[in-house]
């Protein structure tokens, strides 16, 4: 067994309090993510497109942020800092910065070795300190250590200052080699990387904000204090909402050939920054003649390196136009990770003494509670693969599979927390067996559903046996489960599933390998209309691939939290506290992947948020009613009259196409995306986003609808019509290769139907 008890102590643990106030950090934590959600929605809806978001982020970075950085350099205290703190930040993001350098030189393919470097360097060490960190500090320290709020200004610039330039130094220097003549030289790169430092407004404002400091001798003069609060205060609200309106549409650049770089740069980020801040503060800070203030900062140091990626990443990979897949939708991984982390970091670290029993306790607690949560998520994403069919297909057959597993584990956890207070030995190795064979096959199933994507996708040809998966999926971890129970010991004194059988349950856990990642007018009357099952059979065929590359993905990191448990626990007789708080996180990992499942496949699209939408618009509005032109807003009659008189011709033209609808019947209709894309090349919309909203306003004002009047515009491959009448046709000659697409339907959607 293994003595928690006596390892998760503190030396004179009777004199040690609370050092942060747990109380209002789940307050801050929701108020952090509540206003992302909001900038999420205001995206995701349209309301902000991204042409408009690029304004408010021009605020942010170029106005509110330099504000508050020459504010507090200004008020900043010199007198109360501990420099030991700062030196040991510097020094933990300079190790992961040249370690990710280094290794990226290494591995990366000569023709964008560099660009990686520089890019991936930034993304691990540029915390998102000022929008999402200071929030939670000051939630955390404000009533005991204020004076830790300050660190953030201080530690800030050394990524802006000294990190990044380097990062932009190689950035450049791919540059430099992909013109190929080479007529820019090396100290030419050099002062371009030193005046585009210089130009940053919030490396600017700093430097004036620390020589403001000494000459206003630490006040800012009345006549523009309110001018610069003003601006200073607007900053925590306006970039969280940015930060939420950046995440919009990003996870669907992730691709197969990211998910590696992702596991790697996420795992260095969030686990390998905040250990060597911790450690770093734990060597160097030996002028802290109070315990209880040394563990303060180490703990402090600890919750700083588990701040996520601040989004100018982003910017800057759009500006190198180099790794823009990875960077973005990092980003929006690591700060949806940083929130558990933190919190059940900053929990553990304010228990002034642990007792084994009470922490196996509330490790046992957790498990089942979060077993229940993901239990009915997972009925509910069963369900929804079920009624839509998508079971019958891969890879969603093998994604049903893995559902299946996270179900019947969270139901076994649910079971060993009756039945393991019971003496009954039966019902234990019952209830074990279900619990760990379904856990097991957890970690299976995500190699498996990668494999067939990679199958499906380079070996179109090859029939894929699902049997073979399935016997593979539930057949092995079964197999290690009857091994165990053969060759284990039972742990009498435990309540913890991880321990039951002892060592050897740990020493064949960590066995398991990462996964490798008539007449119609305008709209179809047909009542069996093959327009609209084709649009039905996209929606089943769509493969859905970027889901589940990043259910991959996620999992891979909660397996990676499982092997790093086994191997702390297998190497490590003594674990310590910090082992405690990854069991915690692998509790929650391993019980609430159903959560994830039903973050990106309970929520089906066509199935479940455009009916539902459908419906609560009809029960609000009642049957729609079509209006007079003049009961229109004002910019919808003028976005109908300018594409009707000057656009309308072109438009129908470039997109518009005769496609069967019915037996006798053909219908003049187009794709959202045609119109979206033509939107854009003619200039009416300069992005997507504008272009979805300038669609609308048309549909809006009767100049386009749904050939079935079910769907509003949308960028998808779901069809219009409306700037052209239908004609009938009695030749059923042309209909039978629309009969043969729907009868034999492609492997894998490649473009458009029709």
């Amino acid at each position: 067994t293994v003595n928690i008890s006596a390892t998760l102590i503190y030396p004179d643990s009777s004199a040690l309090s609370t050092t942060m106030s747990i109380d209002k950090l789940l307050p801050a934590l929701l108020e952090c993510f509540g206003i992302i959600l909001c900038g999420y929605i205001a995206g995701r809806a349209n309301i902000i497109t991204p042409t408009q978001a690029k304004g408010l982020g021009n605020f942010v970075s170029k106005f509110a942020l330099p504000a508050l950085l020459f504010k507090n350099m200004v008020l900043l205290d010199f007198a109360n800092v501990i420099w030991p703190f700062l030196w040991s930040i510097l020094i933990a993001k300079v190790s992961v910065f040249f370690l990710v350098c280094i290794l990226t030189l290494i591995v990366a393919s000569p023709d964008s070795r560099f660009s990686k470097a520089g890019l991936f360097s930034i993304f691990a060490t540029q915390s998102n300190d000022f929008a999402l960190g200071y929030p939670i500090v000051e939630a955390l320290y404000q009533s005991t250590y204020p004076e830790y709020l300050q660190y953030i200004y201080l530690v800030a610039p050394v990524s802006l200052m000294i990190l990044n330039p380097i990062g932009f130094a190689f950035c450049e220097v791919q540059k430099w080699k992909n013109q190929g003549n080479h007529q820019q030289s090396k100290l030419l790169i050099v002062g371009l990387v030193i005046l585009q430092v210089l130009k940053n407004p919030i490396v600017f404002m700093v430097v004036i904000g620390i020589i403001a400091h000494f000459l206003l001798h630490q006040r800012i003069p009345v006549f523009m204090a309110e001018f610069v609060n003003g601006l200073a205060n607007s900053f925590g609200g306006t970039a969280l909402f940015y930060l939420g309106l950046t995440m919009v549409g990003q996870l669907r650049r992730l691709t197969r050939s990211t998910v590696v770089t992702l596991i790697l740069l996420t795992t260095a980020k969030l686990l390998l920054m905040p250990l060597i801040c911790k450690d770093m503060v734990d060597l160097l800070d030996n002028s802290n003649t109070s315990a209880l203030n040394h563990s303060s900062l180490s703990n402090y140091a600890f919750l700083y390196g588990v701040f996520p990626t601040a989004p100018s990443v982003a910017i800057y990979a759009v500006y190198y136009n180099a790794e823009l897949e990875v960077v973005t939708s990092g980003m929006v991984i690591s700060t949806f990770l940083s929130a558990p982390i933190m919190y059940v970091s900053a929990w553990l670290l304010t228990i002034r003494w642990m007792d084994a029993d009470l922490l196996m306790n509330s490790l046992q607690n957790v498990s089942f509670n979060i077993s229940i949560v993901s239990l009915v998520a997972l009925v509910w994403t069963i369900g929804v693969m079920f009624l839509s069919k998508k079971f019958k297909r891969l890879p969603h057959m093998f994604a049903v599979n893995l559902f299946l597993a996270q179900s019947l584990t969270c139901i076994g956890m649910i079971l060993w927390k009756f039945v393991i207070r019971e003496d009954n030995f039966i019902g234990q190795v019952l209830t074990f067996t279900l619990l760990c064979t379904s856990l097991y096959s957890t970690y299976v199933w995500p190699g498996l559903i990668a494999l067939s994507l990679v199958v499906l996708r380079r070996f179109e040809d090859v029939k894929v046996s699902p049997g073979l998966f399935v016997i593979a999926g539930w057949g092995f971890p079964a197999l290690v489960t009857a091994m165990l129970l053969i060759t284990g010991e039972k742990m009498s004194d435990t309540i913890d599933s991880s321990f039951f059988y002892g060592k050897n349950q740990v020493m064949f856990l960590s066995c398991f390998v990462l996964p490798p990642s008539g007449q119609c007018e305008n709209s179809c009357e047909s009542s069996d209309c093959l327009l609209v099952q084709v649009e039905e059979l996209q929606q089943v065929t769509d493969r859905q691939v970027a889901r589940h590359v990043l259910l991959c993905l996620l999992l891979t990191v909660s397996s990676l939290a499982n092997l790093s448990s086994c191997l702390w626990l297998i190497f490590n007789p003594v674990p310590g506290r910090l082992y405690l708080e990854l069991q915690f996180f692998c509790a929650v990992a391993n019980y609430g992947q159903g959560l994830v499942s039903f973050a990106l496949f309970g929520l089906d699209k066509h199935f479940i948020i455009l009916p539902f939408k459908r419906r609560l618009y009809r029960l609000w509005f009642g049957k729609q009613q079509e209006q007079p032109q003049v009961d229109q807003p004002e910019e919808v009659r003028m976005t109908c009259t300018q594409f009707t008189k000057y656009h309308k011709d072109q438009c129908t033209h470039d997109i518009v196409k005769k496609r069967r609808c019915g037996k006798r019947t053909m219908v003049n209709c187009f794709l959202g995306c045609e119109l979206v894309e033509w939107l854009q090349q003619v200039g009416l919309a300069q992005d997507r986003g504008e272009a979805v909203l300038y669609g609308m306003r048309l549909q809006q004002g009767g100049i386009l609808q749904h050939i079935k009047q079910e769907y509003d515009f949308q960028d998808t491959n779901v069809h219009f019509s409306g700037l052209l009448l239908c004609h009938c046709m009695t030749d059923t000659a042309l209909l039978e290769p629309l009969k043969w697409l729907i009868a034999f339907p492609p492997k894998e959607k490649k473009g458009r139907y029709g």
